[in-house]
């Protein structure tokens, strides 16, 4: 999801060590896959990234690339022990290994979780500056502007419910909201009386079912195999939205948008 508190570090030496950080922040490196990361700054390189975004069931980031670096684990130890120029961390790290950082003086750049597309840009403007990427920064943040264009429409919003199958639903003031709405989807969450992020039982959803529901049908078979949700399969319309398009934002906003295109030119 896209506050997953999961998130750990990316250490990037000058030689830079950097966080790949499950927040919408630990994929500013993407475009540049295929070359230097950190190509603007000619002697910096990523040191250490984060085990979780090695971990297929947890990242957003492409294994191909992540299983290029050295995956740390969660303990200022492990961080240190690679004596980083710089540690890019999420506000989710562990109280006591942020300040066991701290006091040994490794510079630390904390990241929240953005809950818009221009906080989102924020951050990758923000990491681009601490890194010597600048350039990158922008590039990716042109890409972001084209498919927010891309996406946009002026056809009445069609209402959709997104929901993980452990219940959990993204509603008003999160990013994911805000890239259904640029789509031309209305986020049914509301519909509910449901929260930011908030938990929509099973029974719930059977005793009122949206019009169409998006939820992770590929890599979790159990979207398709639950009784419950082969009979509903029946009268509402089902897509496929894969988990791994709401761990992060940054790049991912740009194949979350194409997704949520698809699926409100497919006949809801």
């Amino acid at each position: 999801m896209w506050n997953d508190p999961r998130a750990a570090c990316l250490v990037v030496h000058r030689p830079c060590l950097t966080r790949a950080c499950q927040t919408e922040t630990d994929r500013l490196h993407e475009p540049l896959r295929g070359r230097d990361p950190l190509r603007d700054r000619p002697h910096a390189h990523i040191a250490g990234i984060s085990h979780y975004s090695q971990d297929p069931t947890a990242t957003s980031t492409p294994l191909a690339w992540a299983r290029r670096y050295p995956a740390i684990g969660d303990t200022a130890e492990a961080v240190v022990a690679l004596q980083p120029d710089l540690v890019i961390a999420s506000i989710h790290t562990a109280r006591a290994t942020r300040l066991a950082l701290e006091r040994l003086g490794v510079p630390l750049l904390l990241m929240g979780v953005p809950n818009s597309i221009a906080a989102s840009k924020q951050q990758i403007a923000e990491i681009g500056t601490a890194i010597g990427a600048e350039a990158a920064a922008a590039r990716l943040n042109a890409r972001i502007n084209a498919a927010v264009a891309q996406a946009r429409t002026n056809a009445a919003p069609v209402p959709v419910l997104l929901r993980q199958l452990s219940g959990l639903v993204p509603g008003r003031g999160t990013l994911v909201d805000e890239l259904m709405r640029t789509a031309g989807l209305r986020n049914a969450s509301a519909d509910y009386g449901l929260n930011t992020w908030d938990i929509l039982p099973l029974e719930y959803l059977v005793a009122r079912p949206p019009r169409a529901l998006l939820t992770d049908t590929t890599s979790d078979p159990r979207a398709t195999r639950h009784p419950v949700f082969r009979r509903m399969a029946a009268h509402i319309v089902i897509r496929d939205y894969p988990d791994k398009l709401l761990r992060c934002g940054g790049p991912t906003i740009i194949p979350a948008l194409a997704r949520l295109q698809e699926i409100r030119d497919t006949r809801l």
